[in-house]
């Protein structure tokens, strides 16, 4: 007995020092959820992955992030709406869904404000994006805290696009957001907003003739499959936003928001290095399978949109796109 109660004595112990060699906090972590809908290969899912670990390591294990991709948690308007109702704490979106709550902010939008990727980067660092984004802060009370190069939007088409008067007549699919209608519309084409996921089959069927997207949805939607011509019209540096919903960035202590931001930034230029380098290989790869790929008269294409869809005519200020454009 005395043997027993010595055992059981020691197990004891062994768990009191044990026990103590627990950090407190580990079983503490507070989880986050972090949503977007693009797929597990893209960078904007892989990137986030390591941000999600990166946080956890930096605050030593204070905040478990969860990620969810692929809209498992709702298309890009159910998870902006989740900020609010507190079912997601960070999500990635563009910034079409940010102007719904801040107008303004869809400036960056408009046809050939940003004159190339670096000139979207350096915006983003830049202190009218400072101002763009405490003004979306302000309206909706969820935080920007990073913004990343999601691609060039070009044209896909079954005949050559070299000017925008080759474009008037066309029927061409286009996301239903009133900045990339501008382009297209202003172009004098048939502008159809079908379903993203239905765009294949409307191309193929010959539902629509043309549609707009980066060379890398491009190549992953395999549209250079039913499309025979691409022209690099370049009318939109597309990119996308990282937001802290304003519960969770509220929460946190300023050296947390220092560690998150850091991070998300971090992980922004990763992704972002990730599609410049996959863009840069894919004209290559689809004049290899026979697809026309051409440049075409971007001066003339932006001249006209300045003259059909000027940018009042989406609530957007002049004084905005005056100081996008002189940023170097």
């Amino acid at each position: 007995m005395i043997a027993r109660r010595t055992i059981l004595g020691a197990a004891g112990a062994l768990a009191t020092v044990i026990a103590g060699l627990t950090p407190s906090g580990a079983s503490a972590a507070e989880k986050l959820n972090w949503a977007h809908v693009y797929e597990v290969t893209e960078p904007f899912h892989t990137e986030s992955l390591w941000a999600a670990e990166e946080i956890k390591k930096r605050t030593e294990g204070r905040y478990e992030i969860q990620v969810y991709p692929a809209s498992q948690l709702g298309k890009e308007a159910d998870i902006n709406q989740g900020l609010t109702l507190g079912t997601v704490d960070i999500i990635i979106s563009g910034s079409s869904f940010a102007a719904r709550e801040y107008p303004p902010i869809g400036v960056t939008y408009y046809p050939y404000i940003f004159r190339d990727p670096a000139h979207l980067v350096a915006y983003a660092k830049s202190d009218v994006f400072k101002r763009l984004a405490a003004g979306y802060e302000e309206a909706s009370g969820h935080h920007i805290a990073a913004v990343t190069y999601y691609g060039t939007r070009h044209t896909t088409a079954n005949k050559a696009v070299k000017t925008c008067a080759d474009l008037k007549g066309v029927k061409m699919r286009v996301p239903d957001v009133p900045a990339y209608l501008a382009m297209p519309q202003a172009c004098g084409a048939n502008t159809a907003p079908i379903a993203f996921a239905e765009v294949y089959l409307a191309l193929q069927n010959g539902t629509v003739e043309a549609q707009e997207n980066p060379l890398t949805t491009i190549e992953a939607k395999k549209f250079y499959e039913v499309q025979s011509h691409i022209a690099l019209t370049g009318h939109i540096t597309d990119h996308l936003n990282t937001v802290v919903s304003q519960t969770r960035w509220a929460s946190l202590s300023d050296a947390d928001k220092a560690i998150f931001s850091e991070v998300m930034l971090e992980a922004a230029t990763r992704a972002t290095k990730i599609v410049q380098e996959r863009e840069a290989a894919l004209v290559e790869t689809f004049r290899g399978r026979g697809i026309d790929v051409a440049e075409v008269d971007k001066a003339d294409f932006e001249k006209t949109v300045k003259e059909r869809a000027p940018l009042e005519k989406y609530g957007y200020r002049q004084e905005d796109y005056d100081a996008i454009r002189a940023v170097q």
